[in-house]
């Protein structure tokens, strides 16, 4: 069994296990737990009610937090002509085609962390497939990373656009914050990304859609909130 650090111990033995929080709590739990030296990132973890094997039950998306990541997006774009143009004015940190493509496929580049594409570029991006999809780098149409409107894209993802996905256990974790947030903006970014989950509820499940919902710091010990806990967008 792992050794917990005297840090981790304090900051458990300061949240009831027991105890379902609202989600407003369990960003004031999160907080009053801070203790490490950087600026931890604070996560959500949703237990949903869904067979990810079946593909009518995937669940998937994308969000711009309304108070963004607290990090900065470095944005690839696959582009040409005009578009390249669009991209670099919307503040992409690379724009290109062919070069690119062969840097990352040679040279073992991954100076970015998102990638968008404009549909006629995919032809070059396709063959990244292999690289890029592991990664979770792969641009796609249904999460607006394959778009001929590049500037909003990227716009999007400067603002702090966020991907989740469910996994083969029915858990999407994602980042919605940094522990130097108000507790209130990481409600705030909680709420956004759970409204659109469940909005997002497949017609095909059956019973309860979200049974459980964690969030904690990178060094904090979780903390169970109560699926039912009132959002901010209420």
């Amino acid at each position: 069994m792992p050794r917990q650090s005297k840090r981790y111990k304090k900051a458990r033995d300061g949240v009831d296990a027991d105890k379902l929080y609202s989600l407003e709590e369990a960003f004031e739990q999160v907080k009053s737990a801070e203790s490490a030296k950087f600026d931890e990132t604070v996560d959500i973890a949703i237990n949903l009610g869904v067979d990810p094997k079946h593909a009518d039950q995937m669940v998937r998306g994308a969000i711009v937090l309304p108070n963004g990541v607290g990090r900065a997006t470095r944005v690839l774009v696959f582009a040409k002509g005009d578009k390249e143009k669009e991209a670099l004015e919307a503040g992409a940190d690379h724009v290109g085609g062919d070069e690119l493509a062969k840097k990352i496929q040679d040279e073992g580049w991954f100076e970015f962390d998102r990638v968008i594409a404009t549909p006629d570029m995919m032809g070059v991006v396709g063959r990244l497939g292999r690289v890029l999809g592991p990664r979770g780098l792969m641009p796609n149409p249904k999460l607006g990373t394959v778009t001929p409107n590049v500037g909003d894209a990227v716009r999007d993802q400067k603002a702090g656009k966020v991907e989740y996905r469910v996994d083969k256990a029915g858990i999407i974790h994602c980042g919605i914050g940094k522990l130097s947030f108000e507790a209130e903006k990481l409600w705030e970014n909680a709420s956004a990304l759970l409204d659109v989950v469940h909005k997002a509820k497949p017609a095909s499940t059956k019973g309860t859609y979200v049974k459980k919902i964690a969030v904690s710091s990178t060094m904090g010990p979780g903390i169970k909130v109560d699926p039912g806990s009132p959002l901010k967008t209420e």
